[in-house]
């Protein structure tokens, strides 16, 4: 099979990176203030015009092309599925679905996550799940602030609530996930290698189909992560 060729991520870190636990307790004290960017205003407000407001809410965080999406929605038919990318090309090259195949129950929006997870929390909402698949690990040392366990945004993503499933083809970027939710809850949660059986995206199928280990966090935030603790402070 000629396309599985994919390598695991390069890098002389490890393990852990040793900066992280202190940049996550920054991150958990120090409120967050980047001003929101209008477009991406008017891509929260596009990407709940659908709802009808019961509908438990789904994230597919940097859903790329948004097969990861369809195939959520349809396994999710009663609830409301948001697919978001920062890239029109990736969300555009949504192939082989026509629009008369996609599922009713979702939406792509291109849209910045670090303003769109604020902007969700902003306006009261909490998810039922909460998709990381396969974001850019960002391997390099010096890379640690890029990764989103490390990025102000962080406290965010845990007040998102519900179910969150973060997976990755490297290790560490799975392990550092876990401690950095650990910073934050008080315990970090376990994580797992898995056969992705029936791929989510065509960056699983590729990395399964070369024969590299998957890694697998998935933790059903407890209510104390929204109402209590130092991510309610911010």
């Amino acid at each position: 099979m000629s396309y599985a060729n994919s390598s695991i991520p390069q890098s002389a870190q490890q393990t852990v990176h040793d900066a992280l636990v202190e940049r996550v307790r920054k991150h958990l004290a120090e409120p967050f203030r980047k001003p929101y960017a209008e477009y991406n205003r008017a891509a929260f407000d596009i990407s709940l015009a659908g709802w009808d407001g019961r509908a438990p809410l789904i994230l597919d965080a940097g859903c790329g092309v948004g097969h990861s999406t369809i195939q959520i929605a349809r396994q999710f038919p009663d609830h409301w599925v948001i697919g978001v990318d920062q890239s029109q090309d990736r969300l555009s090259r949504r192939k082989p679905y026509p629009d008369a195949l996609l599922p009713r129950n979702m939406v792509f929006v291109r849209a910045d996550l670090v303003d769109y997870w604020r902007l969700l929390d902003a306006a009261g909402l909490r998810l039922a799940r909460h998709y990381l698949l396969y974001p850019n690990p960002w391997p390099k040392i010096g890379h640690l602030g890029q990764r989103w366990h490390a990025h102000p945004v962080f406290p965010w993503i845990v007040r998102a609530g519900g179910v969150l499933e973060c997976r990755s083809n490297w290790q560490v970027y799975i392990e550092e996930f876990a401690c950095a939710l650990g910073v934050a809850l008080g315990s970090a949660p376990s994580w797992e290698t898995f056969e992705a059986d029936q791929p989510l995206t065509p960056f699983e199928r590729k990395y399964r189909d070369s024969g590299q280990a998957l890694y697998r966090l998935v933790l059903e935030l407890p209510s104390a992560a929204i109402t209590a603790g130092a991510v309610t402070d911010l």
